[in-house]
């Protein structure tokens, strides 16, 4: 999100979109939390959901623009807030730990920021990102956290949601143990195969969640993006894909699916670097994010 020092406030850029139409504004807002509050004849919601990405936890000193020992704060900020908001589930979408050096430290640094994490709600779900098996394999990491896959589908309150994992080679080997190189991500045919079928038996309208972009053919984006964007459009049910793995607010509208693009918790040193977010959805298909902090908002209405 673009932001814009004026007189002790910050104005946030938040971007409503209707039938497809793009349009910007400007909201005025405190200085603090952003990003709530900036929507006027807001529907009803039939589902609220907490939304992280890209907290890199690691007992490590800063790198560049990562604070890796700040998430934990930045964590315990967002999750006061989830339960203002009182959300039905919370979603991380990847990277909710930093590399470690042994398979024994980087379980630790899970252990940590997962006690947090899982305190926030009963229904939470995690997305796995590159730096989630750097050293763990993907089985270590979800017996952590006590999942069972990687990549499923659930439903709530007439809603029918996707987790992806892309974490794949383009060989479709799956990362673990530093075999992977980050900019080779892909989604492998039998996980396509599965998205397919799931799609085909679902009437509901879809939201996805996965850590690398579908939207971009660069270093961050999944190499095959195409191929999959093509099953969603296929579907005509899907409303939007939230995905990470970038750092920064960026959304697109491709083939009528909008692909959002969430704020790095890991970036800038304390709480005002923050970034987090709840989605809240309405019966007619309504979405709206307000972001707090450095996420930026933005609404639509898909028809």
């Amino acid at each position: 999100m673009r932001t814009i020092q004026h007189a002790g406030l910050r104005l946030g850029r938040r971007a409503i979109l209707k039938a497809g139409t793009l349009c910007l504004t400007a909201g005025v807002v405190a200085d603090g939390i952003i990003g709530q509050g900036l929507f006027a004849d807001e529907p009803e919601s039939v589902l609220r959901v907490g939304l992280i990405t890209d907290l890199h936890h690691a007992d490590k000193p800063p790198k560049g623009t990562r604070f890796y020992r700040e998430s934990l704060g930045k964590l315990a900020e967002a999750a006061k807030q989830f339960a203002t908001e009182k959300i039905n589930f919370v979603v991380e979408l990847g990277d909710i730990i930093d590399a470690a050096d042994s398979v024994e430290v980087e379980m630790g640094y899970l252990s940590t920021v997962n006690r947090e994490y899982s305190a926030i709600a009963a229904d939470r779900h995690y997305v796995l990102g590159n730096h989630c098996v750097d050293t763990l394999t993907k089985a270590e990491f979800l017996g952590a956290i006590g999942q069972e896959k990687s990549y499923y589908s659930f439903d709530r309150n007439g809603y029918h949601f996707i987790v992806l994992d892309a974490c794949f080679r383009a060989d479709g080997e799956p990362y673990g143990r530093h075999n992977f190189v980050w900019s080779d991500t892909s989604i492998p045919q039998l996980e396509l195969d599965w998205l397919r079928a799931d799609l085909k038996t679902n009437d509901q309208p879809v939201i996805v969640f996965v850590h690398q972009r579908l939207d971009v053919s660069d270093n961050v984006g999944v190499k095959n993006s195409a191929e999959v964007r093509a099953v969603l459009e296929l579907s005509g049910n899907v409303l939007a894909v939230f995905q990470g793995h970038s750092h920064d607010n960026d959304l697109k509208d491709i083939g009528g699916i909008h692909y959002c693009t969430m704020k790095a918790m890991v970036e800038g040193s304390g709480v005002e670097n923050n970034g987090y977010s709840v989605i809240s959805i309405a019966a007619d298909n309504t979405i709206r994010i307000s972001g707090f902090r450095h996420q930026a908002d933005y609404q639509w209405t898909s028809i």
